[in-house]
C-alpha cells in the first residue's frame, strides 16, 4: 500500500527579489546627474559601436523581418539601416549590433556583462511606443525618459551581478540582461507593480543560455547575439503580460522548482545594495580597443611596450602577465583559435596583437590578420598569472580596478620596462581623460555610415543634453534611418 502526499497548492505572496525589483521600477526617482550624464555617453557609445559592427557581414546577415517583406504600422526602425520591424524583432536586431564587436560598456563583480545590451530593448520598444502615441494622438516618449530607464536597466542588471556568480553555474550573463530589460519594458508598456513583478517572474522561469558558446572549444558568434535575443525575449514576455499573461509568484524560491533549487545550487541571492544609480555612475566604458574587458588593461600595457619590442620579435624569450582571477579562468587560452569570436576573448592574443603592431580593431580579430605566424609564436611564450591583490581590489566596491602588468624578457639576458595599468581609461577614476576618446569614438563610428551633415546632426543633438532630453524617441531614431 503507498501513500500520496499531495504538494501544497497555497499561491505564496510574491519573492520579495521580484517585489524589490518592481518597487524600484515603479517608484525610484532618478535624480543623480551623473548617472544621466553617464547615461547620454552610454547611449553615444552603445549606437556608434552599433554603427561598426554594420561594416561586418556575419553581422548583417541577421537583420530584417523574419518573413522579408513584412510591413509593420508605427514599426520600430534599427539604426544605421532602412528595416523597419516589429518591436520584438528590431530589439533583436539593434542587440546584436550593439554586442557584435564587444565594444560596448561593461559590468564587473562576482558576475560580469554589459549593461549597455539593455538598450535595444529600451530604445526599440520606446520607439514603437512612441509611433504608437503619435498616430492616436497622444504625446510621445522623449529621450529623457530614455536615459531613466536606461539607468534603471543597469542598476538591476549591475547590482544582481554584484555577489551573485551565474557563471559559477554554467549560466550566461545575459539571463540578467532579460531580467533587467523585462522590468523596464513592462513600466515602458505602462504596467502595475504587479504586472511587472508577473514580467520578471516569467524571466526568471523562461530558461537560461549556458554559457558554452564564450568558452573553449565552443566559442563561437552566438556570444554577439545572445544579448539582443535576451532583450528581445525580454520585451516579449513583457508585451504577453500586458494582455494578461499571469505570474509565478514564487519563480525563484518554490522547493525544488525554483530558480534556485533548479539552475543556482540552491543558493539564495545575495544583495550587497539597494538599488539606486551606482551602477550607471561606476560603469566601465570600452573606449580604446574592442576587447574582452578582463584584457583592456593587458592591451594598454602592451601598446606602451610596443616601442621596445617591436624590433625585437625574434629575441623575446618569454612575456609575463600578470593578472586578476577572472581573467585567468575565462580568458587565457593555449592551443589553436578558431574564429573572430575565439580570439576576442582571448588575452594571450589580445596582447600579442599591440605587441607587434601598436594596435588593436576589430579587424585584428579576421583570418587575414590572424594567419601572422608572430602571433602564436608570441603567445607561445606567454606566462599567465594571478596576483591576489589585482582580484582583491577588482572586487572592492570601492575600487573596482581591472589591473593588468606585462613585462617582455629577451634572450640576451634583457627585458622591457614592468608595465602595470591597475584602470582601464573607461574607468570612473578616469572619466575626465575617457569621455573626450569616447566622443571621438562615437564620431568616427557615425562616419562610417552616414554622410557628414546627417553625422553631424547627430552629434549635435547627442552633445546638447537639454535639447536630447526633449526629443521625442521616434524623432531621434529618424536621425539613424540611411
Amino acid at each position: 500500500m503507498s501513500s500520496h502526499i499531495a504538494d501544497a497548492n497555497v499561491r505564496p505572496d510574491p519573492d520579495p527579489e521580484l517585489v524589490a525589483i518592481a518597487d524600484y521600477v515603479c517608484d525610484y526617482e532618478v535624480h543623480s546627474q551623473e548617472a544621466i550624464t553617464t547615461a547620454r555617453h552610454c547611449l553615444m557609445d552603445s549606437l556608434g559601436c552599433a554603427m561598426l559592427a554594420l561594416q561586418y557581414p556575419e553581422a548583417i546577415k541577421h537583420l530584417g523581418p523574419i518573413v522579408p517583406g513584412t510591413l509593420v504600422p508605427n514599426g520600430a526602425r534599427v539604426p544605421g539601416t532602412q528595416f523597419v520591424l516589429d518591436p520584438v524583432k528590431a530589439v533583436w536586431d539593434l542587440g546584436a549590433l550593439v554586442r557584435w564587436l564587444d565594444f560596448n560598456d561593461t559590468w564587473l563583480a562576482a558576475e560580469w556583462g554589459h549593461p549597455s545590451d539593455n538598450l535595444a530593448a529600451i530604445l526599440g520598444l520606446g520607439d514603437y511606443l512612441a509611433r504608437k502615441a503619435v498616430s492616436e494622438g497622444r504625446a510621445p516618449l522623449t529621450m529623457a525618459e530614455v536615459l531613466r530607464y536606461m539607468v534603471k536597466a543597469h542598476e538591476i542588471q549591475g547590482v544582481l551581478a554584484l555577489e551573485n556568480s551565474f557563471n559559477r553555474v554554467g549560466l550566461d550573463h545575459v539571463v540578467l540582461v532579460k531580467v533587467a530589460s523585462a522590468a523596464v519594458a513592462a513600466r515602458m508598456l505602462g504596467a502595475s507593480k504587479a504586472q511587472v513583478i508577473d514580467t520578471l517572474s516569467q524571466a526568471w522561469v523562461d530558461g537560461q543560455s549556458l554559457r558554452t558558446y564564450r568558452h573553449a572549444p565552443n566559442t563561437g558568434s552566438r556570444k554577439s547575439w545572445a544579448a539582443g535575443d535576451a532583450a528581445s525575449r525580454a520585451v516579449r514576455l513583457a508585451m504577453m503580460v500586458d494582455k494578461g499573461e499571469m505570474g509565478l509568484p514564487s519563480v525563484l524560491s518554490a522547493p525544488r522548482w525554483g530558480f534556485y533549487d533548479v539552475l543556482f545550487g540552491g543558493h539564495k541571492f545575495v544583495m550587497q545594495r539597494d538599488y539606486g544609480t551606482y551602477v550607471m555612475e561606476n560603469v566601465l566604458f570600452k573606449i580604446s580597443f574592442p576587447a574582452e574587458f578582463h584584457a583592456q588593461t593587458a592591451v594598454e600595457c602592451a601598446m606602451q611596450l610596443h616601442p621596445q619590442v617591436k624590433d625585437r620579435l625574434d629575441r623575446i624569450e618569454r612575456i609575463e602577465l600578470v593578472t586578476q582571477e577572472s581573467a585567468v579562468r575565462i580568458i587565457s587560452k593555449d592551443g589553436p583559435l578558431h574564429n573572430p569570436a575565439d580570439r576576442d576573448h582571448c588575452l594571450q592574443y589580445m596582447v600579442a596583437v599591440p605587441l607587434i603592431f601598436g594596435r588593436l580593431t576589430a579587424a585584428d580579430y579576421e583570418d587575414s590578420v590572424a594567419a601572422d605566424p608572430r602571433i602564436d609564436a608570441l603567445r607561445e611564450r606567454m606566462v599567465v598569472r594571478e596576483e591576489p591583490r589585482y582580484t582583491r581590489d577588482y572586487l572592492d566596491p570601492g575600487k573596482r580596478s581591472i589591473a593588468n602588468a606585462i613585462q617582455v624578457f629577451f634572450n640576451d639576458g634583457t627585458s622591457t620596462d614592468r608595465i602595470e595599468i591597475e584602470y582601464p581609461i573607461g574607468h570612473r577614476r578616469r572619466r575626465a581623460e575617457g569621455i573626450p576618446v569616447l566622443e571621438r569614438k562615437f564620431e568616427a563610428a557615425l562616419r562610417t555610415r552616414f554622410p557628414r551633415v546627417q553625422a553631424q546632426r547627430i552629434l549635435d543633438l547627442c552633445g546638447d543634453p537639454g535639447r536630447l532630453a526633449a526629443t521625442p524617441v521616434h524623432q531621434f531614431m529618424d536621425l539613424f534611418v540611411i
